[in-house]
């Protein structure tokens, strides 16, 4: 960016540009690197930070682990629960019964989008809270109890 261009409302600019491009590629997920934006337009980190906050705002994207942000899209319900509340609904989404064995680690990294390790944390949660039986290498996972779906509806 030159000297003489003023740096106000750059963010906005940069902001209207990625939705843009957001509204021309339904198949986006996830907005551009940091990175990307700062080289394009010629701007500072925190310009580009800014006009996530903006896109953030208008509720466009969001912000996910990672460093990364994802986009929100009308009329796409993203279930924003915890993994280990949505790994529970596994029970009975499936229609698993007490003593069934439970989906591996890998099935539901694929199911739910996520990493092993990330699913791995999550299975543990449901051990402690007595819904699996103790999972391991090799060792097939069962239902232990089926969860309660009022405590678990709740915000």
């Amino acid at each position: 960016m030159s000297q003489q261009t003023s740096p106000r409302g750059t963010f906005l600019q940069i902001a209207e540009a990625v939705k843009i491009q957001i509204r021309s590629n339904p198949e986006m997920t996830e907005l551009p690197k940091l990175a990307d934006l700062m080289d394009a337009h010629g701007v500072s980190r925190g310009v580009v930070l800014r006009a996530f906050g903006v896109l953030r705002e208008e509720g466009v994207a969001e912000p996910v682990p990672g460093g990364r942000w994802r986009v929100l899209r009308e009329g796409k319900h993203a279930d924003r629960r915890p993994l280990a509340d949505r790994i529970a609904d596994v029970i009975t989404d499936d229609g698993l019964k007490v003593g069934e064995a439970f989906p591996s680690a890998s099935a539901l990294s694929t199911r739910f989008g996520v990493s092993r390790p990330t699913v791995a944390k999550a299975l543990d949660k449901l051990e402690v809270a007595g819904l699996l039986s103790e999972g391991g290498q090799g060792k097939v996972r069962t239902v232990r109890a089926l969860p309660n779906q009022e405590e678990r509806s709740q915000p």
